[in-house]
Parts: C-alpha cells; sequence; structure tokens
C-alpha cells in the first residue's frame, strides 16, 4: 500500500477543476443529446442545440462551458488505513488544489467566492475556499468528488421538513414551478431525504454526482420505491412544460437523483438542489501510486448540429439602430441574430448607475437608444477578445429596471430567464425589450464578441462596464415593448397532463 502524497491530492484537485470547466460528463452529454433529439418545441430546441455546439466547442478548445465557473465542491472519502504525508489541514490542502485550478494562465477560470458574504463581499481573488466536506470510510484509499456549482442553480436550492405523512413528489413538484428558469433548465434535481437539515442538504448535493440513468430506468421499470418516485417526479416535472431555458417544451429535467437516510420519526426532512445545463463534476481515486489521471469524452458522442441551418429562420437586429418602430415588430419567442454594439452589466455595476443618478451625476456611458447585456465574462486568452461570456440571471436586475430605463433611455436588455412583475411593467411603460442568451452557452456567445474594452466602473472587476462590438449574437425576443413574456407563454402552451394521471 502506497503512501497517498499531499501533493498527488493538490495536483489532482487542480487538474480535476480544469477538466470538468470544458468537458461534460459522458453521461451529461448521451442525457441531453437525446432530450435534443426528442424536443418539439422549436425554441426549446435551439437552446438545447447551442447547448451541445458550445459544450463540443469547449471539449475541443479547452475553455470554460460556462462564464460562473462555480464555487469548487470538493466531497473527499478518506480510508480509515490509508497512508498519507499530510501535514495541513484538508482545508488547506483542498483549497491549494482550488486556487492552482483557478489559476491556470492557458485556462483561467473566474473567481467568484467572497470572504464575506454579509460585509464588503470582497472577492478571495482564486475561488478559495473550496466548499469542503469529508467522510471515514473503511478502506486504505482516498476518494474525491469534484464539483464546480454555479450561482444560478445554487441559488435554487430548497429546503423543506414535511410532516412524515407527508409527499415527497408533490412538495417537489410545486417548488420546482416555482422555481423559474434561472437555474438553466434542462438539467438534473438532485433530492435527499431523510437524517436532519444539514444531512438533507448534503444528501441532494451527492446525489447530483451520481450517474445519469433515467433513460434504463425508464426502459426496465422501477425495481425500489426510490426508483418510483424518481419516475414521478420525473414525469411530473417534465409535464409543467417550464423546457429549455424556460421557453416552454418537452424537458426540463434529463433525470431526478434521490439519496435517503433514516430520521427522526417525528420528521421527514427534504433537500431540493438543482444542477444546471453545465453540470460539471469528476470522481477520482488516489490509491498512493501518483495522481489521478483522467480521460477525455470521445468527441463521436456529439449528434450533428449545424447551427447555420438553425439560423436560417433568425431576423438580423442592428443594436445601433434601436427605433420604436425596429423594437415594436419583435415578438415573444422570435430568434434574432443581433449586431452591433453591446454595454455589459450587472448587479454592481447597475447600483452604482443609481447612485450617481441620485446625485445627479452624469453616467461614465451613454446609454440612450442602446442595449445591455447582463454578463461577468471570464478572463481572455490568446487572440480571444473576451472570454466565455454566457448571460447572468435577470431577476436580479429587476429592482433597477424602471429607473435605468427611463433616466437613460436604454432600449434592449439580453440576460437570461424570466423577469418578473416589476420589470415587465417597466418594459412595458418604457416601450423596451428583453431578449435572453442561453444560459450554459457561454463559449458558443463569446465567439459574436469581435471587440472588448472597458469604459466604467473598471475597479468592479467582472462586473465592470465593457463595451462590446457582436456580429450575429444568437438571442431570442422574451419580453416584448408590450411586457408579453415568454416565459409565462411558452410553458402554459407545452404543459400536459402527467402520465400517471392521464
Amino acid at each position: 500500500m502506497g503512501v497517498i502524497r499531499e501533493s498527488d491530492l493538490i495536483e489532482s484537485i487542480a487538474e480535476a477543476l480544469q477538466y470538468i470547466s470544458y468537458y461534460h460528463p459522458t453521461d451529461f452529454i448521451s442525457a441531453m443529446t437525446s432530450a435534443w433529439e426528442r424536443e418539439e418545441n422549436p425554441g426549446a430546441k435551439a437552446a438545447m442545440a447551442q447547448i451541445l455546439v458550445n459544450s463540443r466547442m469547449c471539449a475541443m478548445g479547452r475553455r470554460p462551458i460556462c462564464q460562473d465557473t462555480g464555487a469548487a465542491n470538493i466531497h473527499v472519502k478518506i480510508g480509515v488505513q490509508a497512508k498519507t504525508d499530510f501535514t495541513r489541514s484538508l482545508q488547506e490542502i483542498c483549497d491549494e488544489g482550488t486556487r492552482q485550478g483557478y489559476q491556470r494562465d492557458t485556462n483561467p477560470l473566474r473567481a467568484s467566492v467572497v470572504v464575506d458574504p454579509f460585509g464588503t463581499r470582497k472577492n478571495s481573488g482564486d475561488n478559495t475556499p473550496c466548499m469542503l466536506t469529508v467522510e471515514m470510510v473503511a478502506g486504505d484509499k482516498i476518494d474525491v468528488e469534484v464539483a464546480a456549482k454555479g450561482g444560478g442553480s445554487e441559488n435554487k436550492s430548497k429546503f423543506t421538513t414535511l410532516n412524515p405523512s407527508g409527499n415527497v413528489a408533490d412538495w417537489v413538484v410545486q417548488t420546482v414551478e416555482t422555481l423559474g428558469a434561472g437555474w438553466c433548465p434542462p438539467g438534473v434535481l438532485g433530492i435527499g431525504v431523510g437524517g436532519n437539515a444539514d444531512k438533507a442538504m448534503a444528501l441532494a448535493k451527492q446525489a447530483l454526482n451520481e450517474p445519469l440513468d433515467m433513460a434504463d430506468l425508464l426502459r426496465r421499470g422501477p425495481s425500489d420505491k426510490t426508483e418510483e418516485l424518481r419516475l414521478e417526479i420525473y414525469d411530473r416535472v417534465n409535464a409543467l412544460g417550464i423546457g429549455a431555458q424556460g421557453l416552454g417544451g418537452v424537458t426540463t429535467v434529463l433525470d431526478v437523483k434521490i439519496k435517503s437516510f433514516p430520521t427522526h420519526a417525528a420528521s421527514l426532512p427534504v433537500g431540493l438542489i438543482p444542477n444546471c445545463a453545465a453540470t460539471r463534476h469528476v470522481h477520482f481515486t488516489l490509491d498512493g501510486s501518483g495522481p489521478a489521471e483522467f480521460t477525455p469524452p470521445p468527441m463521436d458522442l456529439y449528434p450533428e448540429i449545424l447551427l447555420e441551418k438553425a439560423g436560417e429562420q433568425a431576423t438580423k437586429l442592428n443594436l445601433d439602430d434601436l427605433t420604436d418602430e425596429v423594437l415594436a415588430t419583435l415578438e415573444p419567442g422570435q430568434t434574432l441574430l443581433v449586431s452591433g454594439t453591446l454595454y455589459t452589466g450587472r448587479d454592481a455595476a447597475h447600483k452604482r448607475m443609481i447612485e450617481m443618478l441620485d446625485r445627479s451625476e452624469p453616467l461614465p456611458v451613454d446609454l440612450k437608444g442602446k442595449a445591455i447585456y447582463y454578463v461577468g465574462p471570464v478572463d481572455a486568452v490568446g487572440d480571444e477578445a473576451i472570454g466565455p461570456a454566457g448571460p447572468t440571471t435577470s431577476t436580479r436586475m429587476d429592482k433597477f429596471t424602471d429607473r435605468i430605463l427611463a433616466d437613460t433611455g436604454l432600449k434592449v436588455m439580453i440576460g437570461k430567464a424570466e423577469r418578473g412583475p416589476v420589470a415587465l411593467e417597466a418594459i412595458a411603460r418604457h416601450k423596451a425589450a428583453y431578449l435572453i442568451a442561453v444560459g450554459g452557452a457561454a463559449y458558443l456567445v463569446s465567439k459574436a464578441i469581435k471587440a472588448a474594452k472597458p469604459v466604467a466602473f473598471q475597479d468592479l472587476g467582472m462586473e465592470a462596464i465593457y463595451e462590446l462590438k457582436v456580429e450575429d449574437m444568437p438571442v431570442t425576443v422574451a419580453v416584448d415593448t408590450q411586457g408579453n413574456s415568454i416565459h409565462i407563454t411558452g410553458p402554459a402552451k407545452w404543459r400536459r397532463t402527467p402520465v400517471a394521471a392521464g
């Protein structure tokens, strides 16, 4: 039995984080491909096509699948007989692996962890600390699960304690219906049942790392109560009609994974954590023979998809000529290819602009008649104009929308997922429009960005305002100038009665 070295664990974690930043798990590729093949809503099918093409591009170019390269979630199972040369705490060792994984010159990953969650929220700069959980198990090896969890799906995590006679499926389905599209479906639901509050959530997170086998389960049928519950939730959630990116469609979840644990007789704790279309995780084992090795997925797993053919039906939109007449022609669900000038701006930039407007100060950029993109991109490498640059969940900007539209003359916003009632009212009032880019297709989107330069608030890092020059960037009209939303009409159109209830 060899000695498991500290350096081997560090190197393995660093390589794992790089690996999952640009390689989807093979089971996820297969599940997404099957969902794409059977999707009936053209808009949702096009969104899944972008996700698959983006995945293949990232695998070939070794660049991040999503601009939100996630917090590092590391679960370590240490065999009680394992021999190690560790001298530091496991947290310090895993943090060093995370640091090295996120600060790779050839593929820098976005640092998203802030060290003071309710204070200054200063970014750690290297994505540490990692989110570490540890188990001591039988054996002489160390098993490690490494996952990169983005904020969009993590923010949709939910927990409840049902009565012992409560219905888990009912709660999950009702909860998913309230989540909106900010978690970037289609994805996977991780469900933890039992234990206590912290145990149920840990089970839900661990369930997300299990192999996707829903296709096999559907073929052979359930063999126990857990599999019956998986099938029921899978059917009922997909029957909601939410669909890819919330556009309405046949598939909202690719799989439902459930882990359970004994619990108190008076309790039924349930944790729910969704994984998005940028599902990223890998498992490795250290036995003392050296660092882990990772095998890339075969490229022939991907279907042949010609985005150019799909784009033939798209309408061209000039972002430098956003007249009221042009905007009035846009319809929810319409596919566009946008070109011209596009400014970036997320929460921090919006907050600062509002503060400047309150002080009657001129803004550093003129947004009149312009478009803004809610994005926090990855740093560029080589000859890239910008790194992977997928959209941010737009509801985070809802509270700023009316003031920005009223005081700046902004005409178009681009992000991901639905807008809330306050934003919908503001969009209709000011005759603006809201478009969506596909969450989970960040590298693909970045290829439409031909130039990028910071123009304001550079101290905010990825939250700074950039001026982008884009060419044929694919988007979908989500809200028209009347305030009509595809995220309301789409799912309503595709909602159906679940099979079990039919």
